[in-house]
Protein backbone atom coordinates (compact mmCIF):
# COMPACT_ATOMS: atom_id res chain seq x y z
CA UNK A 1 0.00 0.00 0.00
CA UNK A 2 1.40 3.23 -0.77
CA UNK A 3 -0.10 6.30 1.18
CA UNK A 4 0.24 8.79 -1.01
CA UNK A 5 0.94 6.64 -4.41
CA UNK A 6 -0.33 4.79 -7.25
CA UNK A 7 1.79 1.87 -9.04
CA UNK A 8 4.94 4.12 -10.38
CA UNK A 9 7.22 2.28 -13.11
CA UNK A 10 11.04 2.34 -12.34
CA UNK A 11 11.93 4.53 -15.28
CA UNK A 12 9.78 7.27 -13.80
CA UNK A 13 11.72 6.41 -10.25
CA UNK A 14 14.64 8.76 -11.06
CA UNK A 15 12.75 11.26 -12.49
CA UNK A 16 10.15 12.32 -9.90
CA UNK A 17 9.96 15.69 -9.23
CA UNK A 18 7.21 17.67 -7.14
CA UNK A 19 4.44 19.17 -9.35
CA UNK A 20 1.68 21.84 -9.33
CA UNK A 21 -1.01 18.94 -7.83
CA UNK A 22 1.65 17.91 -5.55
CA UNK A 23 2.76 21.82 -4.60
CA UNK A 24 -0.80 24.08 -4.58
CA UNK A 25 -4.45 22.88 -4.01
CA UNK A 26 -6.29 22.68 -8.09
CA UNK A 27 -9.23 25.79 -8.63
CA UNK A 28 -13.24 24.75 -7.41
CA UNK A 29 -15.75 23.34 -9.93
CA UNK A 30 -18.81 24.29 -10.56
CA UNK A 31 -21.36 21.93 -9.98
CA UNK A 32 -23.80 22.87 -12.93
CA UNK A 33 -20.95 21.18 -15.43
CA UNK A 34 -20.57 18.10 -13.11
CA UNK A 35 -20.25 14.41 -15.54
CA UNK A 36 -18.75 11.08 -14.40
CA UNK A 37 -16.01 12.73 -16.22
CA UNK A 38 -15.76 15.09 -14.16
CA UNK A 39 -15.22 12.73 -11.73
CA UNK A 40 -12.53 10.75 -13.71
CA UNK A 41 -10.25 13.78 -14.72
CA UNK A 42 -10.50 14.66 -10.22
CA UNK A 43 -9.56 11.17 -9.49
CA UNK A 44 -6.64 11.53 -11.90
CA UNK A 45 -5.39 14.69 -10.53
CA UNK A 46 -6.59 13.21 -6.99
CA UNK A 47 -3.52 10.88 -7.17
CA UNK A 48 -1.41 12.94 -8.65
CA UNK A 49 -1.19 14.76 -5.73
CA UNK A 50 -0.81 12.29 -3.45
CA UNK A 51 2.52 12.19 -4.61
CA UNK A 52 5.33 13.48 -1.89
CA UNK A 53 7.03 16.31 -2.88
CA UNK A 54 10.46 14.49 -4.49
CA UNK A 55 13.99 15.58 -4.63
CA UNK A 56 16.49 13.10 -6.33
CA UNK A 57 13.98 10.44 -6.04
CA UNK A 58 14.06 11.16 -2.01
CA UNK A 59 10.22 11.71 -0.84
CA UNK A 60 9.39 14.80 1.50
CA UNK A 61 7.65 13.44 4.72
CA UNK A 62 8.64 16.15 7.07
CA UNK A 63 5.98 18.38 9.04
CA UNK A 64 5.79 21.47 6.41
CA UNK A 65 5.16 18.74 3.73
CA UNK A 66 2.36 17.01 5.36
CA UNK A 67 0.70 20.37 6.47
CA UNK A 68 0.95 21.41 2.94
CA UNK A 69 -1.10 18.30 2.27
CA UNK A 70 -3.48 18.86 4.90
CA UNK A 71 -4.04 22.30 2.83
CA UNK A 72 -4.61 21.13 -0.17
CA UNK A 73 -6.80 17.71 0.97
CA UNK A 74 -9.54 20.34 2.09
CA UNK A 75 -9.79 22.23 -1.55
CA UNK A 76 -10.03 18.12 -3.13
CA UNK A 77 -12.67 17.55 -0.97
CA UNK A 78 -14.73 20.61 -1.76
CA UNK A 79 -14.27 19.86 -5.61
CA UNK A 80 -15.99 16.28 -4.58
CA UNK A 81 -18.64 17.56 -2.78
CA UNK A 82 -19.68 19.82 -5.55
CA UNK A 83 -20.28 17.52 -8.74
CA UNK A 84 -23.87 16.91 -8.91
CA UNK A 85 -24.44 13.00 -8.43
CA UNK A 86 -28.43 13.44 -9.01
CA UNK A 87 -28.84 11.40 -12.01
CA UNK A 88 -25.81 9.33 -11.94
CA UNK A 89 -26.34 4.90 -11.56
CA UNK A 90 -25.17 2.95 -8.79
CA UNK A 91 -22.23 2.36 -9.98
CA UNK A 92 -21.16 6.12 -10.67
CA UNK A 93 -22.40 6.85 -7.10
CA UNK A 94 -19.78 4.18 -5.64
CA UNK A 95 -16.94 5.57 -7.77
CA UNK A 96 -17.63 8.74 -5.63
CA UNK A 97 -17.80 6.88 -2.26
CA UNK A 98 -14.65 5.46 -3.50
CA UNK A 99 -12.69 8.83 -4.13
CA UNK A 100 -14.28 10.05 -1.18
CA UNK A 101 -12.69 7.12 1.23
CA UNK A 102 -9.29 7.52 -0.29
CA UNK A 103 -9.55 11.23 0.45
CA UNK A 104 -10.67 10.29 4.10
CA UNK A 105 -7.95 7.95 4.10
CA UNK A 106 -5.44 10.77 3.52
CA UNK A 107 -7.53 13.03 6.33
CA UNK A 108 -7.09 10.53 9.18
CA UNK A 109 -3.31 9.69 8.11
CA UNK A 110 -2.72 13.16 8.67
CA UNK A 111 -4.70 13.88 11.63
CA UNK A 112 -4.18 10.27 13.39
CA UNK A 113 -2.13 7.28 12.23
CA UNK A 114 0.71 9.85 11.00
CA UNK A 115 3.11 6.80 9.78
CA UNK A 116 5.80 9.07 8.64
CA UNK A 117 5.82 10.54 12.22
CA UNK A 118 5.16 7.86 14.51
CA UNK A 119 6.29 4.64 12.47
CA UNK A 120 9.68 3.41 11.45
CA UNK A 121 8.44 0.61 9.22
CA UNK A 122 6.84 3.38 7.24
CA UNK A 123 10.57 3.80 5.73
CA UNK A 124 10.73 -0.08 4.03
CA UNK A 125 10.80 0.73 0.80
CA UNK A 126 12.56 -2.22 -1.37
CA UNK A 127 10.55 -5.40 -1.47
CA UNK A 128 11.48 -9.03 -3.41
CA UNK A 129 8.16 -10.27 -2.75
CA UNK A 130 4.78 -9.58 -4.27
CA UNK A 131 2.11 -9.01 -2.09
CA UNK A 132 -0.85 -11.33 -2.47
CA UNK A 133 -3.52 -8.19 -2.41
CA UNK A 134 -3.68 -5.54 -4.86
CA UNK A 135 -1.05 -3.52 -2.88
CA UNK A 136 1.51 -3.12 -0.29
CA UNK A 137 0.18 -4.75 3.01
CA UNK A 138 0.47 -1.58 5.74
CA UNK A 139 1.57 1.98 4.96
CA UNK A 140 5.22 2.38 3.38
CA UNK A 141 6.87 5.79 2.00
CA UNK A 142 7.13 5.92 -1.24
CA UNK A 143 8.66 5.71 -4.08
CA UNK A 144 8.61 1.53 -3.30
CA UNK A 145 10.91 -0.56 -5.22
CA UNK A 146 9.53 -3.34 -6.33
CA UNK A 147 12.19 -5.85 -7.27
CA UNK A 148 9.55 -8.25 -8.54
CA UNK A 149 8.51 -5.79 -11.05
CA UNK A 150 11.69 -5.95 -12.96
CA UNK A 151 12.50 -8.44 -15.78
CA UNK A 152 16.15 -9.92 -14.81
CA UNK A 153 18.81 -9.47 -16.05
CA UNK A 154 18.36 -6.21 -16.24
CA UNK A 155 18.41 -3.78 -19.18
CA UNK A 156 20.32 -0.57 -19.33
CA UNK A 157 17.50 1.39 -18.67
CA UNK A 158 16.15 -0.55 -15.87
CA UNK A 159 19.73 -0.95 -14.10
CA UNK A 160 20.12 3.41 -14.07
CA UNK A 161 16.56 3.98 -12.60
CA UNK A 162 17.22 0.71 -9.72
CA UNK A 163 20.48 2.36 -9.08
CA UNK A 164 18.90 5.95 -8.61
CA UNK A 165 16.10 4.20 -5.97
CA UNK A 166 18.29 2.45 -4.25
CA UNK A 167 20.92 5.97 -3.91
CA UNK A 168 17.59 7.30 -2.04
CA UNK A 169 17.31 4.55 0.40
CA UNK A 170 20.45 6.19 2.84
CA UNK A 171 19.06 9.59 2.39
CA UNK A 172 15.22 8.38 3.29
CA UNK A 173 16.61 6.78 6.30
CA UNK A 174 18.41 9.76 7.45
CA UNK A 175 15.51 12.03 6.91
CA UNK A 176 13.18 9.26 8.50
CA UNK A 177 15.27 9.53 12.01
CA UNK A 178 14.62 13.31 11.92
CA UNK A 179 11.25 13.02 10.64
CA UNK A 180 10.66 9.77 13.90
CA UNK A 181 12.15 12.36 16.68
CA UNK A 182 9.12 12.93 18.85
CA UNK A 183 7.76 9.13 18.12
CA UNK A 184 6.47 7.47 21.37
CA UNK A 185 4.70 5.02 19.94
CA UNK A 186 6.20 1.37 22.10
CA UNK A 187 5.07 -1.32 20.03
CA UNK A 188 6.22 0.26 16.72
CA UNK A 189 9.24 0.37 17.75
CA UNK A 190 10.35 -2.92 19.33
CA UNK A 191 9.33 -4.66 16.65
CA UNK A 192 10.25 -1.93 14.19
CA UNK A 193 13.62 -3.60 13.18
CA UNK A 194 12.62 -6.20 11.76
CA UNK A 195 12.04 -4.69 8.48
CA UNK A 196 14.81 -3.50 7.68
CA UNK A 197 16.54 -6.65 8.69
CA UNK A 198 14.65 -8.00 6.24
CA UNK A 199 15.62 -5.32 3.77
CA UNK A 200 19.34 -5.54 4.29
CA UNK A 201 19.24 -9.81 3.86
CA UNK A 202 17.42 -9.06 0.60
CA UNK A 203 19.72 -6.81 -0.87
CA UNK A 204 22.56 -9.00 0.68
CA UNK A 205 20.76 -11.76 -1.19
CA UNK A 206 20.56 -10.25 -4.12
CA UNK A 207 24.26 -9.08 -4.44
CA UNK A 208 24.84 -13.33 -3.88
CA UNK A 209 22.47 -14.37 -6.53
CA UNK A 210 20.59 -15.62 -4.40
CA UNK A 211 17.27 -13.29 -3.99
CA UNK A 212 14.07 -15.04 -4.51
CA UNK A 213 11.14 -13.08 -5.88
CA UNK A 214 7.53 -14.06 -6.32
CA UNK A 215 5.05 -12.31 -8.56
CA UNK A 216 2.11 -13.69 -10.78
CA UNK A 217 4.58 -15.99 -12.90
CA UNK A 218 5.90 -17.67 -9.20
CA UNK A 219 9.22 -17.73 -7.89
CA UNK A 220 12.41 -17.06 -9.25
CA UNK A 221 15.87 -16.24 -8.49
CA UNK A 222 17.95 -13.51 -9.66
CA UNK A 223 21.39 -11.57 -9.65
CA UNK A 224 23.33 -9.11 -10.28
CA UNK A 225 25.18 -10.93 -13.05
CA UNK A 226 25.42 -8.13 -15.79
CA UNK A 227 24.99 -4.89 -13.48
CA UNK A 228 26.64 -1.91 -13.89
CA UNK A 229 29.36 -0.85 -11.15
CA UNK A 230 27.07 2.23 -10.36
CA UNK A 231 23.78 -0.58 -9.56
CA UNK A 232 26.35 -2.00 -7.39
CA UNK A 233 27.71 0.06 -5.47
CA UNK A 234 24.21 1.12 -4.59
CA UNK A 235 22.80 -2.06 -3.32
CA UNK A 236 26.14 -1.95 -0.91
CA UNK A 237 25.11 1.29 0.38
CA UNK A 238 21.02 0.62 0.76
CA UNK A 239 22.04 -2.57 2.24
CA UNK A 240 24.54 -0.78 4.78
CA UNK A 241 21.95 1.79 5.84
CA UNK A 242 18.82 -0.65 6.14
CA UNK A 243 21.68 -2.79 8.85
CA UNK A 244 22.20 0.60 10.25
CA UNK A 245 18.76 1.83 10.77
CA UNK A 246 17.81 -1.34 12.05
CA UNK A 247 20.48 -1.20 14.92
CA UNK A 248 19.10 2.27 15.14
CA UNK A 249 15.48 1.05 15.82
CA UNK A 250 16.49 -1.09 18.48
CA UNK A 251 18.48 0.81 19.96
CA UNK A 252 15.96 3.67 20.39
CA UNK A 253 12.95 1.04 21.20
CA UNK A 254 13.51 0.91 25.43
CA UNK A 255 12.93 4.40 25.47
CA UNK A 256 9.73 5.18 23.25
CA UNK A 257 7.33 4.34 25.61
CA UNK A 258 4.15 5.35 24.43
CA UNK A 259 0.82 3.62 23.37
CA UNK A 260 0.63 2.57 19.92
CA UNK A 261 -2.62 1.94 19.41
CA UNK A 262 -5.64 4.56 17.31
CA UNK A 263 -8.39 4.37 20.09
CA UNK A 264 -11.99 3.05 19.87
CA UNK A 265 -13.11 6.51 18.68
CA UNK A 266 -10.12 6.66 15.81
CA UNK A 267 -10.40 3.45 14.73
CA UNK A 268 -14.32 3.77 14.40
CA UNK A 269 -14.22 6.69 12.18
CA UNK A 270 -11.92 5.11 10.09
CA UNK A 271 -14.23 1.91 9.66
CA UNK A 272 -16.82 4.28 8.92
CA UNK A 273 -15.23 6.81 6.77
CA UNK A 274 -12.44 4.71 5.07
CA UNK A 275 -13.24 1.15 4.95
CA UNK A 276 -16.89 2.31 4.33
CA UNK A 277 -17.63 -0.73 7.13
CA UNK A 278 -21.14 -1.12 8.58
CA UNK A 279 -19.69 -2.23 11.74
CA UNK A 280 -18.25 -0.32 14.99
CA UNK A 281 -15.09 -1.42 17.35
CA UNK A 282 -17.75 -3.09 19.62
CA UNK A 283 -19.30 -4.85 16.60
CA UNK A 284 -16.92 -6.57 15.08
CA UNK A 285 -15.41 -7.96 18.66
CA UNK A 286 -18.91 -9.74 19.18
CA UNK A 287 -18.48 -10.71 15.48
CA UNK A 288 -14.91 -11.83 15.51
CA UNK A 289 -15.60 -13.64 18.90
CA UNK A 290 -19.10 -15.38 17.21
CA UNK A 291 -16.78 -16.68 14.30
CA UNK A 292 -13.89 -18.03 16.68
CA UNK A 293 -16.48 -20.04 19.32
CA UNK A 294 -18.61 -21.36 15.95
CA UNK A 295 -15.10 -22.12 13.90
CA UNK A 296 -14.02 -24.18 17.01
CA UNK A 297 -17.04 -25.75 17.44
CA UNK A 298 -17.35 -26.63 14.41
CA UNK A 299 -13.73 -28.35 14.25
CA UNK A 300 -14.44 -30.53 17.40
CA UNK A 301 -17.63 -31.67 15.65
CA UNK A 302 -16.33 -32.28 12.30
CA UNK A 303 -13.69 -34.41 13.97
CA UNK A 304 -16.81 -36.31 15.69
CA UNK A 305 -17.85 -36.65 11.89
CA UNK A 306 -14.79 -38.07 10.95
CA UNK A 307 -13.73 -40.37 13.40
CA UNK A 308 -13.87 -43.44 11.26
CA UNK A 309 -12.03 -41.58 8.55
CA UNK A 310 -8.39 -43.02 7.91
CA UNK A 311 -6.14 -39.68 8.81
CA UNK A 312 -4.30 -38.02 6.30
CA UNK A 313 -0.91 -39.56 5.08
CA UNK A 314 1.49 -37.21 5.46
CA UNK A 315 3.94 -36.99 3.38
CA UNK A 316 7.71 -36.18 3.78
CA UNK A 317 8.99 -36.92 0.18
CA UNK A 318 9.39 -33.17 -1.67
CA UNK A 319 8.87 -34.64 -5.33
CA UNK A 320 5.90 -36.76 -3.82
CA UNK A 321 4.46 -33.66 -1.90
CA UNK A 322 4.92 -31.37 -5.07
CA UNK A 323 3.37 -34.39 -7.07
CA UNK A 324 -0.02 -34.60 -5.06
CA UNK A 325 -0.08 -30.56 -4.14
CA UNK A 326 -0.57 -30.29 -8.20
CA UNK A 327 -3.04 -32.67 -8.28
CA UNK A 328 -4.95 -31.15 -5.41
CA UNK A 329 -4.51 -27.98 -6.86
CA UNK A 330 -6.09 -29.12 -10.09
CA UNK A 331 -9.24 -30.42 -8.02
CA UNK A 332 -9.81 -27.51 -6.63
CA UNK A 333 -9.43 -25.00 -10.03
CA UNK A 334 -11.91 -27.59 -11.52
CA UNK A 335 -14.14 -26.54 -9.14
CA UNK A 336 -14.01 -22.67 -9.40
CA UNK A 337 -14.60 -23.19 -12.93
CA UNK A 338 -17.54 -26.21 -12.80
CA UNK A 339 -19.47 -24.20 -10.33
CA UNK A 340 -19.07 -20.73 -11.45
CA UNK A 341 -17.00 -19.00 -8.99
CA UNK A 342 -14.93 -18.54 -12.42
CA UNK A 343 -14.47 -18.34 -16.01
CA UNK A 344 -11.19 -20.06 -17.28
CA UNK A 345 -8.54 -18.23 -17.99
CA UNK A 346 -4.90 -19.27 -18.47
CA UNK A 347 -4.34 -16.12 -16.69
CA UNK A 348 -6.32 -17.51 -13.40
CA UNK A 349 -4.66 -20.42 -14.43
CA UNK A 350 -0.97 -19.68 -13.74
CA UNK A 351 -1.81 -16.81 -11.32
CA UNK A 352 -2.99 -19.71 -8.78
CA UNK A 353 -0.67 -22.67 -9.45
CA UNK A 354 2.12 -20.14 -9.59
CA UNK A 355 1.70 -19.89 -5.74
CA UNK A 356 1.77 -23.83 -5.05
CA UNK A 357 4.03 -24.37 -2.22
CA UNK A 358 6.70 -27.11 -1.82
CA UNK A 359 7.12 -29.25 1.11
CA UNK A 360 8.20 -27.83 4.82
CA UNK A 361 10.49 -30.04 7.15
CA UNK A 362 8.31 -30.13 10.18
CA UNK A 363 10.94 -28.35 12.08
CA UNK A 364 10.31 -25.75 10.14
CA UNK A 365 6.89 -25.25 9.79
CA UNK A 366 4.79 -22.30 10.64
CA UNK A 367 0.81 -22.39 11.19
CA UNK A 368 0.21 -22.36 7.55
CA UNK A 369 2.33 -24.85 6.71
CA UNK A 370 1.64 -26.96 9.52
CA UNK A 371 -1.79 -27.20 7.23
CA UNK A 372 -0.61 -27.62 3.96
CA UNK A 373 1.44 -30.24 5.18
CA UNK A 374 -1.55 -32.21 4.99
CA UNK A 375 -3.61 -30.79 2.58
CA UNK A 376 -2.63 -27.72 0.23
CA UNK A 377 -6.28 -26.94 -0.19
CA UNK A 378 -7.33 -24.47 2.54
CA UNK A 379 -4.88 -22.00 2.10
CA UNK A 380 -4.79 -22.65 -1.66
CA UNK A 381 -8.36 -21.36 -1.54
CA UNK A 382 -7.17 -18.60 0.10
CA UNK A 383 -4.65 -18.18 -2.70
CA UNK A 384 -7.55 -16.99 -4.61
CA UNK A 385 -6.45 -13.65 -4.30
CA UNK A 386 -3.80 -14.51 -7.28
CA UNK A 387 -6.75 -14.89 -9.15
CA UNK A 388 -7.94 -11.58 -8.43
CA UNK A 389 -4.50 -9.87 -9.21
CA UNK A 390 -4.37 -11.78 -12.57
CA UNK A 391 -7.94 -10.36 -13.22
CA UNK A 392 -6.93 -7.06 -12.53
CA UNK A 393 -3.50 -6.93 -14.86
CA UNK A 394 -5.50 -8.80 -17.35
CA UNK A 395 -9.22 -7.55 -17.55
CA UNK A 396 -9.59 -3.78 -16.81
CA UNK A 397 -12.26 -2.46 -15.15
CA UNK A 398 -14.13 0.57 -17.47
CA UNK A 399 -13.63 2.68 -14.65
CA UNK A 400 -10.90 4.77 -14.25
CA UNK A 401 -11.10 4.88 -10.07
CA UNK A 402 -11.68 0.76 -9.74
CA UNK A 403 -8.61 -0.39 -12.73
CA UNK A 404 -6.30 0.59 -10.20
CA UNK A 405 -5.55 -0.42 -6.57
CA UNK A 406 -7.33 1.75 -3.57
CA UNK A 407 -4.75 3.28 -1.78
CA UNK A 408 -4.93 3.21 2.13
CA UNK A 409 -5.37 -0.17 2.10
CA UNK A 410 -8.99 0.36 1.62
CA UNK A 411 -9.06 -2.66 -0.29
CA UNK A 412 -8.86 -5.06 3.40
CA UNK A 413 -12.47 -5.87 4.00
CA UNK A 414 -12.98 -6.83 -0.42
CA UNK A 415 -9.40 -8.58 -0.64
CA UNK A 416 -8.74 -10.38 2.54
CA UNK A 417 -12.87 -10.88 3.20
CA UNK A 418 -13.12 -12.69 -0.09
CA UNK A 419 -9.37 -14.90 0.37
CA UNK A 420 -11.18 -16.24 3.46
CA UNK A 421 -14.79 -16.58 2.53
CA UNK A 422 -13.86 -19.08 -0.26
CA UNK A 423 -12.45 -21.08 2.40
CA UNK A 424 -15.30 -21.68 3.22
CA UNK A 425 -17.38 -21.91 -0.07
CA UNK A 426 -15.06 -24.36 -1.86
CA UNK A 427 -15.38 -26.36 1.63
CA UNK A 428 -19.16 -26.31 1.19
CA UNK A 429 -19.73 -26.62 -2.57
CA UNK A 430 -17.62 -30.01 -1.97
CA UNK A 431 -14.08 -29.19 -2.55
CA UNK A 432 -13.23 -32.44 0.51
CA UNK A 433 -15.38 -34.98 -0.61
CA UNK A 434 -12.80 -37.17 -0.87
CA UNK A 435 -10.93 -35.88 1.77
CA UNK A 436 -13.28 -35.55 4.74
CA UNK A 437 -10.56 -34.19 6.98
CA UNK A 438 -9.97 -31.22 5.06
CA UNK A 439 -12.48 -29.66 6.16
CA UNK A 440 -10.83 -29.57 9.70
CA UNK A 441 -8.49 -27.65 8.22
CA UNK A 442 -10.70 -24.78 7.23
CA UNK A 443 -12.31 -24.84 10.82
CA UNK A 444 -8.61 -24.53 11.88
CA UNK A 445 -7.59 -21.84 9.67
CA UNK A 446 -11.05 -19.77 10.59
CA UNK A 447 -10.10 -20.21 14.12
CA UNK A 448 -6.74 -18.99 13.48
CA UNK A 449 -8.27 -15.53 11.71
CA UNK A 450 -10.53 -14.62 14.12
CA UNK A 451 -8.38 -15.02 17.60
CA UNK A 452 -5.71 -12.89 15.85
CA UNK A 453 -8.26 -10.17 14.65
CA UNK A 454 -9.64 -9.96 17.96
CA UNK A 455 -6.07 -9.89 19.66
CA UNK A 456 -5.15 -6.82 17.05
CA UNK A 457 -8.83 -5.39 17.90
CA UNK A 458 -7.30 -5.07 21.59
CA UNK A 459 -3.95 -3.85 20.70
CA UNK A 460 -5.81 -0.80 18.51
CA UNK A 461 -7.58 0.23 21.50
CA UNK A 462 -4.45 0.02 23.56
CA UNK A 463 -5.62 -2.66 26.07
CA UNK A 464 -2.88 -5.00 25.55
CA UNK A 465 0.46 -4.70 23.67
CA UNK A 466 2.07 -7.09 20.43
CA UNK A 467 3.75 -9.42 23.18
CA UNK A 468 0.27 -10.04 24.87
CA UNK A 469 -1.59 -10.17 21.11
CA UNK A 470 1.17 -12.86 20.13
CA UNK A 471 0.08 -15.38 23.35
CA UNK A 472 -3.61 -14.77 22.79
CA UNK A 473 -3.41 -14.94 18.83
CA UNK A 474 -1.64 -18.38 19.34
CA UNK A 475 -3.71 -19.56 22.26
CA UNK A 476 -6.63 -19.93 20.73
CA UNK A 477 -5.21 -21.34 17.36
CA UNK A 478 -6.10 -24.99 17.91
CA UNK A 479 -3.82 -28.38 17.61
CA UNK A 480 -0.94 -26.02 19.32
CA UNK A 481 -0.02 -24.50 15.63
CA UNK A 482 0.77 -21.40 16.44
CA UNK A 483 3.60 -20.18 18.23
CA UNK A 484 3.59 -16.34 20.18
CA UNK A 485 7.45 -16.23 19.01
CA UNK A 486 7.55 -17.18 15.42
CA UNK A 487 8.06 -14.66 12.80
CA UNK A 488 4.69 -15.24 11.11
CA UNK A 489 2.53 -14.18 14.39
CA UNK A 490 4.80 -11.15 15.43
CA UNK A 491 4.69 -9.96 11.47
CA UNK A 492 0.48 -10.38 11.64
CA UNK A 493 -0.04 -8.77 14.86
CA UNK A 494 2.62 -5.42 13.70
CA UNK A 495 0.70 -5.12 10.01
CA UNK A 496 -2.81 -5.18 12.48
CA UNK A 497 -1.18 -2.86 14.42
CA UNK A 498 0.15 -0.25 11.67
CA UNK A 499 -2.74 -0.57 9.43
CA UNK A 500 -5.96 -0.27 11.42
CA UNK A 501 -8.66 -2.70 9.99
CA UNK A 502 -6.47 -5.02 8.69
CA UNK A 503 -6.45 -7.90 12.02
CA UNK A 504 -10.46 -7.88 11.86
CA UNK A 505 -10.93 -7.93 7.85
CA UNK A 506 -10.51 -11.36 7.17
CA UNK A 507 -13.38 -12.13 9.13
CA UNK A 508 -15.39 -8.68 8.28
CA UNK A 509 -15.13 -9.59 5.16
CA UNK A 510 -16.00 -12.70 5.05
CA UNK A 511 -19.23 -12.06 6.75
CA UNK A 512 -19.91 -9.39 3.83
CA UNK A 513 -19.35 -11.41 1.37
CA UNK A 514 -22.22 -14.16 3.16
CA UNK A 515 -24.38 -11.17 3.08
CA UNK A 516 -24.48 -10.57 -0.82
CA UNK A 517 -25.01 -14.29 -1.20
CA UNK A 518 -27.91 -13.96 0.82
CA UNK A 519 -28.79 -11.04 -1.01
CA UNK A 520 -28.57 -13.02 -4.13
CA UNK A 521 -30.45 -15.70 -2.69
CA UNK A 522 -33.56 -13.69 -1.41
CA UNK A 523 -33.65 -11.87 -4.79
CA UNK A 524 -33.65 -15.55 -6.66
CA UNK A 525 -36.93 -16.36 -3.80
CA UNK A 526 -38.45 -13.31 -4.55
CA UNK A 527 -38.10 -13.27 -8.10
CA UNK A 528 -38.89 -17.08 -8.35
CA UNK A 529 -36.52 -18.13 -10.68
CA UNK A 530 -33.50 -20.65 -9.49
CA UNK A 531 -30.31 -19.69 -7.77
CA UNK A 532 -27.10 -19.00 -9.86
CA UNK A 533 -23.77 -19.17 -8.65
CA UNK A 534 -22.43 -18.06 -11.67
CA UNK A 535 -24.62 -15.00 -11.90
CA UNK A 536 -23.89 -14.26 -8.26
CA UNK A 537 -20.28 -14.19 -8.44
CA UNK A 538 -20.02 -12.64 -12.02
CA UNK A 539 -22.02 -9.94 -10.49
CA UNK A 540 -19.50 -9.55 -7.61
CA UNK A 541 -16.40 -9.61 -9.76
CA UNK A 542 -18.46 -6.57 -11.98
CA UNK A 543 -18.21 -3.82 -9.20
CA UNK A 544 -14.38 -4.69 -8.65
CA UNK A 545 -12.11 -4.58 -5.62
CA UNK A 546 -14.20 -1.85 -3.77
CA UNK A 547 -15.51 -2.19 0.12
CA UNK A 548 -18.21 -4.71 -0.03
CA UNK A 549 -21.03 -2.15 1.11
CA UNK A 550 -20.16 -0.85 -2.38
CA UNK A 551 -20.88 -3.73 -4.12
CA UNK A 552 -23.90 -4.54 -2.34
CA UNK A 553 -25.49 -1.13 -3.51
CA UNK A 554 -24.98 -2.03 -7.20
CA UNK A 555 -26.15 -5.71 -6.73
CA UNK A 556 -29.10 -4.34 -5.30
CA UNK A 557 -29.83 -1.63 -7.99
CA UNK A 558 -31.81 -3.74 -10.79
CA UNK A 559 -34.35 -3.94 -7.80
CA UNK A 560 -34.82 -0.20 -7.26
Amino acid sequence: MRPFAVALSFASLASLMPTAASAAPPPAVSPASSTHGQLTALFAEWRAFNHPAMTKSVPDYSAPAMTAKAAGLAAFKQRLAGIDQSEWTASQRGDTRLVEAEMNGLDFFLRVLKPWARDPGFYQTVFAERSDVPAHEGPSAEPNVDLWKLSWPLSASDDRALAASLRAVPATLAQAKVNLADSQAHDLWAYGDRAFNEQADALAALQKGDLSLNDLNGRRKVSLAGASPALKTAVEQARMASADFANWVKAEAPRRTGPSGVGKDNYNWYLKNVLLSRYDFDQQTVLLQRELDRSLASLRLEEVRNRAAPAIAGLSDPAAYRKNALARQERLYTLLVDAGFITDRPYFRSGLFGQLGDYTAPADRNFFTHVTALDPLPLSSHQFHWIELARLQHEPHPSAMRDTPPLFNIYEDRSEGLATAMEEILMQAGLYDDEPHGRELVWAMLANRAARGLASLRVQNNEIGLAEAGKFHAGWTPRGWSDANSRLVGFEQLLYLRQPGYGPSYIIGKLEFDHLLALASHRAETEQRPYSSRDTFAAIWASGIVPPTIIADEFLEPAH
